[in-house]
This record gives C-alpha cells, structure tokens and sequence, in this order.
C-alpha cells in the first residue's frame, strides 16, 4: 500500500479539472449531421457512372486535394497513442514520427503513378482485382482478399470502439477525459468502491479493495487470483459475485456512444460508399489542421514560449526528456498487481531504464511510417482512384505540408503539457483532452472551442472506419460474391449485397465491442505493419518487374505475413529474453536484433518474392506486354 501512495496522489492531482461540458457534445452533433449530408451528397455523384466503379472507387475521380487529405492515414491513434508518447518520452518522439512525414515524397513517387496507371489498364477495382488481373490468377486475388479482411477487421474494430469511448468522453458529467484504447475489460475505481458499499458489501472488504484502485486486469480469472490474496475465503464467497460485477467497464454511456457510432458511420458510408469516406475525410482533415493549430497557440500562450516549455518540462522529468533513447517514465507501463512476486516485462526499474528509441529502432520506424501507409489496401485504392498522373504529383506536396502542420504542432502541445501538467500517471493519453480544456478555459467560448478540438478523434476514427467500411465491402462483393458465388449478378444485385456486407461487418464490429478486447491500439500497429509486409513487395513487383511471377507473388505475401505474425507471437508468450525497448505494452513482438518486425518482414517477402520467381516460369508474354508495353491506341493517355 505504502508504494502506491504517490501514485494516488499525483492521481488526484491530476483529476482536479474542469469538465467537458456541453462544448464536445454540440460539436460531435454538428459533425454528425454534416457526415450524413456529405453522405447524401456523395450518393448523387456516385450515380453518375456504374455502380462498381462508382461506389468502390468514386469513378476514379480523385483530385489533388482529395487525395492528399483522405491519404493522411490519420485516426484516432493521432490524437491518442501519439500525444501519450510525446508526454510520456519527450523530444526522441518526433525522431520516430519523423519518416511519417516522407511518406507521399517516396510511396507516393514510387507506387502511386504505376499503379494508378495498372488499374486503369486492367480496370481494377480493388486491391485484389489488380492482383489478380497483373498475374492472371484468381487464387492469387483471393489470397490478398482474405489477408485484407483479415488485417482490417483487426483495425475496423479497433476503431470502432475508439469512437464508442469518444462519444463517452464528450457526454457532459460522464467523469472522463480519456479516450483510451487500451482500457482493461475488469478495473475497480473510487466509484465501484462506494457502490460496493451501497451492495451491503461490508466496509472491511472495501477497505482491504483499495490497493486496486487503479489496476486493470485483463480476465476474470486474473482479477479473481487478486481477490484471492487480499480477502479470506468467507469474505470472497460472499462478496465476489458483487465485486466481478461492479468492475466490469462496460457501461450506459459507452454502450450509447458504440450505437450512435456506429449508426452514423455505416448510415453515410451506406448512402455514398467510396467518396462519402473520402469526402468526409477532407471534412474531418479540414476540422483537424484548424483545431491543432489554435490549441498550438494556446498551448504555447500558457506556457510562455517553446523554449520555456522544454526547460520546464526538462525539470518536471530528467534528461532523456530532451535526449535519445527518451525519457523514462516510473508512473507509466505495465505495473505489478498488489502482492505480485514477479514484476510484469517492460515494469519500470531505475537500475534497468527501458529505453523508447534506440538507434536501431530509429532507423526501423523510419522505414516503417514511409512504407506501412502507403503499403496498405486502403491507401491503395486512394492512389487507384486518382485522376491522372499530375494530380498525384500535386497531392505529394499537399500530403507532406498537411503531416507537417498536424504531427509538429502535436509535438509541441505535449511539450507544453509536460510542462503545465508535470504527471498524469496512468492518464497520459489524456493529454489533448486536457489541453484543450486549460488553455481554453479562459476565453468567451472557450467550452466550444474545446469541444471543437475534442472532436477531431471522433471524425479522425469516422473516417477510418468508413474508409475499411468500403474496403471490406468491396473485398467481399467484388473479389468473393461476384467472382466465385455469382458471377452473373446484375447491377442491382451487387448493390444490394453491397448494402448487406457494410450492414454485417457493421454489425459484427458492434458485437465484437459489446465486449471488447485489450491491446486495441497495439492491435492497430500491428495490422498496419502486417499489411505492408504482406502486400509492399507484390505490389513493387506487379507495377515494376516483368519477370514477376503468380508462384513469386504469393510466396512474398505469405513469407511477409509469417514473418511478422511470427516475432509477434514471440514476443507476445514471453518466449523470449525480455528487451526493455520500444513502447510500453504487453502486446508487443520480439525485436529480432533490436529491428521492428516490419522490416525482417519486408526482407523476407522480398527474398521469397525473388527467388521463387526466378525458379518458376516466366509469366505469358501476351500479358505482361498488357501490363507493361504502351499502347499504340491510347493516344489520349
């Protein structure tokens, strides 16, 4: 008990601060109804060509501006996962963002024209079809169409239930700032405790809960073996029942929020398909820049100037703070339960600092941020439904502009957050929230103001979802139903399974949040850089290499996939020494020789993809000219 009191402490510090009050909730309302009429806009555009290449890819209509703001692969890990680094590591952070930022100059240079170029010539639709057509082999397309609906539902959940939580935060009197991706299913607060108290539960058993106060526990079973050791036997079978009870997270406003959620988001998808996600992505992309551009001025107002921040912010942490590998946090990471013999992997230790970013990591995330975007199906089908050549060039320089003006203004508000708010243990990925509401609180509408920058994460994960929304759908209609169930379907026939696979994949993602699971925002990185290590390499070989085979292609994208799912379950059962690197969460993989999965990933698939092609036969001449040579009647190309 005694060790946890400073975190209790500073705990209370922390949570004196003003509500969100009504300020979040307008602006959410606002948002939503200008989602549906973006929605109800889109619907008429998408009726100007067929329905396919209407609905799926916008009539491949994409302009420069559209392109750039619906690329950023923004969600609501921006305003979350990110800004909890930045509070809790410091400066090393922006070295890790930093390759995100060359992201269009080199995806967007080396795959977006060839590959806009390919879907045009095979009339693609999906990232499947383009497979598919480049090899001349269906078994390759639905290879890459079960990898996808793997990998994005595995995300498309994830944000879901971000959505659900912002919805939460934003309700007047609900209690909280955070949205929080890795909330734990069973958690006792200050609140269970008093209600406990109300279930006739005695005062010597609360008392003997209070060292949980705090601590998450990801099963039943885990929390139970806790009870265990704090209550004597007669005091559990009484009270255990009521306890498991009171500790469950699930709750009114979150269960409001997944349904508002998740019928506004499948409502507008459903309406406009392809360009309502992208339409309303600019919208959001618009709302975002402005909000984290005042609260960078406000931010930097409360806290004297950058310089000042940093210097303040140095002597709130310790060096690491303004240094590589990052500052050590004692409040944050995994934490050992109360009269734990062992503490859990990655638990802070001052005579074993972990370190966030070494050199090797560095090096790693920069190749990750360029490649993992632009490597997945959903930036794919941005760069397939661009206009023409000129407009991606355009959108390079747009993209580049917009992550510089969104991740280096974020660097500096939790900068100045360490600064005006030296610890938020176990809250740190309240920071934006928190901002928001102290550097705001003293204008004239300052709570709507607030409420404007709060809702950012809400349109960030709208539009995310609705993006994997359209990409599942298509997966489902286009490369499953259309090509192996039915491959006769009438216009109306595809529209209506279209309408049906958003309204099940919706449904599912609700059923799967009704309950949800831990580790969501691990869970994304994890999909993100899965996908890119199955799909980077094929796709670089079907723009580029003519001598690329079905056999080269299919061995890259499972070689990529295995590699990764591999050091992930490494390093997720423990099998493995402890390495005190990266972030601070238990689903976590190995770092083979310090190296983000990712990249042995990438190199694996890549020697798969090589070799196999060279000991298999050449693909048919007849089409690889197809695909390669210029055509003598496209005079207008």
């Amino acid at each position: 008990m005694t060790n946890l009191l400073p975190v209790l402490l500073a705990a209370a510090e922390t949570s004196k601060m003003p509500s969100v009050g009504y300020g979040a909730l307008i602006a959410l309302v606002v948002f939503i109804f200008a989602s549906l009429w973006i929605g109800a806009l889109a619907n008429r555009k998408t009726r100007e060509g067929s329905f396919m290449t209407g609905f799926f890819l916008g009539n491949r209509g994409l302009g420069a501006w559209a392109l750039a703001l619906t690329a950023t692969v923004q969600s609501g890990g921006t305003f979350m996962g990110f800004p909890s680094l930045v509070y809790t590591h410091g400066w090393i952070v922006a070295l890790w963002i930093g390759g995100y930022i060359v992201v269009p100059i080199t995806g967007f240079g080396i795959l977006g024209k060839r590959l806009a170029q390919l879907s045009r010539r095979t009339e693609a639709i999906t990232v499947p079809d383009l497979f598919r057509s480049r090899f001349g082999s269906p078994a390759l397309g639905l290879v890459a169409s079960l990898f996808i609906l793997l990998y994005l539902s595995f995300m498309m959940f994830a944000q879901f239930k971000a959505g659900a939580i912002v919805m939460k935060t934003a309700w007047p009197g609900s209690g909280v700032l955070s949205v929080n991706e890795d909330q734990k299913p069973f958690a006792l607060s200050e609140k269970a405790l008093s209600t406990l108290k109300e279930d006739r539960v005695s005062e010597a058993v609360v008392q003997k809960l209070t060292p949980l106060v705090g601590y998450g526990f990801s099963t039943e079973r885990e929390l139970n073996a806790q009870l265990k050791s704090l209550l004597t036997a007669d005091e559990l079978a009484e009270s255990k029942d009521r306890i498991v009870k009171r500790s469950k997270q699930l709750d009114r406003l979150y269960l409001y929020g997944l349904a508002i959620f998740s019928l506004t988001v499948v409502a507008y998808t459903l309406m406009g398909g392809f360009l309502a996600a992208v339409w309303t992505d600019m919208f959001q992309s618009v709302l975002m820049f402005f909000g984290v551009m005042v609260l960078l001025f406000a931010s930097l107002h409360q806290a004297g100037g950058l310089d000042n921040a940093t210097r303040t912010a140095l002597k709130n942490t310790g060096p690491g703070y303004v240094y590589g590998p990052g500052y050590d946090d004692k409040f944050e990471g995994p934490k050992a339960a109360p009269n734990a013999t062992t503490a859990p992997r990655m638990a802070y230790d001052a005579a074993v600092p972990r370190e966030f970013l070494p050199l090797s990591l560095a090096l790693s995330f920069f190749c990750v941020w360029v490649w993992s975007g632009v490597g997945s199906p959903a930036s794919l089908v941005r760069l397939m439904a661009s206009q023409n050549t000129e407009v991606i060039r355009r959108s390079i320089y747009l993209l580049s502009v917009y992550n510089l003006g969104i991740y280096l203004p974020l660097i500096v508000i939790c900068i100045c957050g360490r600064a005006l708010i030296p610890e938020l243990p176990g809250q740190t990925d309240e920071i934006v929230p928190r901002m928001a509401l102290l550097a705001t609180k003293d204008w004239p509408g300052g709570s709507l103001i607030a409420g404007m920058i709060l809702a950012a994460p809400f349109g960030a994960v709208m539009s995310t979802v609705s993006s994997y929304l359209v990409v599942l759908s298509s997966g489902l209609v286009r490369d499953i139903y259309q090509r192996f169930i039915r491959p006769q379907a009438t216009p109306g026939e595809l529209r209506n399974a279209a309408y049906l696979s958003m309204i099940f994949v919706g449904a599912v993602a609700v059923a799967v949040n009704i309950s949800p699971v831990a580790y969501l925002q691990a869970f994304i990185v994890f999909s993100a850089t899965g996908s890119a290590a199955t799909f980077l390499i094929p796709a670089i070989m079907a723009c580029y290499w003519r001598r690329a085979t079905v056999a080269g292609a299919l061995a890259g994208m499972i070689g990529g996939a295995s590699t990764v799912l591999s050091l992930y379950m490494l390093g997720i059962l423990e099998k493995t020494p402890e390495q005190r690197i990266g972030q601070l969460t238990s689903f976590r993989p190995y770092y083979l020789c310090d190296i983000d999965p990712f990249l042995w990933g990438v190199l694996v698939s890549g020697l798969c993809s090589v070799v196999v092609s060279l000991l298999t036969s050449p693909p048919d001449k007849a089409l690889v000219s197809k695909m390669f040579d210029r055509e003598p009647a496209a005079s207008g190309s």
